[in-house]
């Protein structure tokens, strides 16, 4: 009897991608082939959540399986460029390290964002390979965090500082269809492969001329739908050629690919039918676009099963055939047995929280509680889903339940202080955003994600 082959994974990770900047989610300016085909031969997911609505406290949930508030660096919103305290830890199991000893060689390529060196980085928590940025943010052309002849690039290859030319989004794409090339025939490859597309700069790839004109890499002053949608479909370009990799190995049945996004959707996305967007707990900044492939194993579907980024840890463990360390249970579900057919959808109580202007939301079944500031509701996100029609009073034993359910579930994360780093919208920088005259913006020191 032979022991069937672990599968390879692909798991892709887009940045600041909206809920419907893909045509296959309802986007109708432009097309997204390459991921609409990746649809429609796996898994499209309806109600896919990130586990935060900023870059790195998402990630420390992929990578850990759990609630980023069990970390300290997963309470920064996000973390700082600047900053050089907190991170991965190193000897906190990752979904690479979990792979890695379960027979599977490793690699990073594209973006990292949890923690700097000499204490943090890819090569620390589980891969074998990194080849990328360490920040949060850099610019598709200079490949700087930050404008200025003085800024040293963020591009290394492993732990050393790189040199490379063209489009960051085009770069990655190259350097991940040679990983797949060269992938050993008798082992399986884990390849996290993890855009900055389409995160600011508004830079598309013929636009490397506005790429060196920029004053500041927030790009406040500039940007434009059509820039967007050159962003994408560079990134689904960039899919494609990953896929067509796996095809040209013949390993494309055998291979899960997985693609998500870290957070919703930033000023130019598209996030229809939620409102809200990045650093917001409405819909809009945690509803993302997910689509999982396997061919061997699973039949195309629309699956309205709801998940959040700390499911895939136990949930790819488990198709490769092994589990998460006992020491570090996650907090994420394994939602293969939904997805082959084996368990019917079941509801989820989920929670989340961002200092950004004291907001909670607690999801349990179709009721989501929400609260901005000194503003609380509750809504059924099911039928209301573009979260207008508040219930607080209609229902007030469920808006109860759910206050009650967050404040238990709070208790048992790390607590939220002042020297927390977070990262919000204000008027100032977004006119359809409205506050008080007295809230300042708070600035990050340098660009994040």
């Amino acid at each position: 009897m032979t022991t069937p082959r672990q599968p390879n994974i692909v798991f892709i990770v887009a940045d600041d991608l909206g809920y419907a900047d893909l045509s296959v989610y309802g986007q109708t300016d432009y097309e997204t082939p390459h991921l609409d085909r990746l649809a429609a031969q796996g898994v499209r997911f309806t109600q896919a959540y990130a586990n935060s609505a900023v870059c790195s406290a998402t990630r420390f949930a992929l990578m850990t399986g759990r609630y980023q508030y069990r970390l300290r660096g997963g309470l920064e919103e996000p973390l700082a460029s600047a900053n050089k305290s907190y991170g991965l830890p190193p000897e906190h199991p990752t979904l690479p390290s979990l792979l890695r000893d379960a027979g599977y060689t490793t690699a990073l390529i594209g973006k990292w964002h949890l923690g700097k060196l000499p204490d943090f980085g890819p090569l620390k928590s589980g891969y074998d390979r990194f080849f990328g940025n360490y920040g949060g943010a850099i610019d598709y052309f200079t490949h700087k965090p930050a404008v200025g002849a003085e800024v040293p690039r963020d591009l290394f290859e492993g732990e050393v500082p790189v040199e490379r030319i063209g489009y960051y989004t085009q770069i990655l794409a190259d350097e991940s269809a040679q990983y797949i090339r060269d992938a050993q025939d008798d082992k399986p490859f884990f390849l996290s492969l993890h855009f900055t597309a389409p995160h600011w700069p508004w830079v598309g790839p013929e636009d490397e001329a506005v790429s060196l004109s920029l004053k500041d890499l927030f790009h406040y002053d500039g940007g434009n739908l059509r820039t967007y949608a050159k962003m994408v479909r560079s990134l689904d370009a960039a899919v494609g050629q990953v896929l067509a990799a796996l095809d040209a190995r013949g390993i494309a049945d055998n291979t899960i690919v997985f693609f998500t996004s870290d957070n919703g959707g930033e000023r130019f996305s598209q996030t229809w039918p939620f409102t809200g967007q990045k650093t917001e707990l409405l819909e809009g900044g945690l509803r993302v676009p997910t689509l999982l492939r396997w061919p061997k194993a699973l039949k195309p579907q629309v699956q309205d099963q709801v998940t959040i980024t700390m499911d895939w840890l136990p949930t790819l463990l488990a198709a490769a055939g092994t589990k998460p360390d006992p020491d570090y249970p996650p907090d994420g579900d394994d939602i293969l047995p939904v997805l082959q057919g084996e368990k019917t959808p079941y509801p989820r109580a989920l929670y989340w929280r961002y200092k950004a202007n004291a907001q909670r939301a607690a999801r349990d079944g179709n009721w989501k509680y929400l609260r901005i500031n000194d503003n609380e509701f509750l809504f059924d996100v099911v039928d209301d889903q573009r979260e207008r029609a508040n219930l607080r009073e209609r229902h007030p034993e469920v808006f109860e339940r759910l206050r009650k359910q967050w404040a238990e579930w709070d208790s048992g994360m790390l607590p939220l202080s002042d020297e927390i780093f977070t990262h919000g919208l204000s008027p100032d920088v977004q006119a359809d955003r409205y506050a008080p005259e007295a809230e300042k913006r708070r600035r990050p020191p340098t660009p994040v994600s």
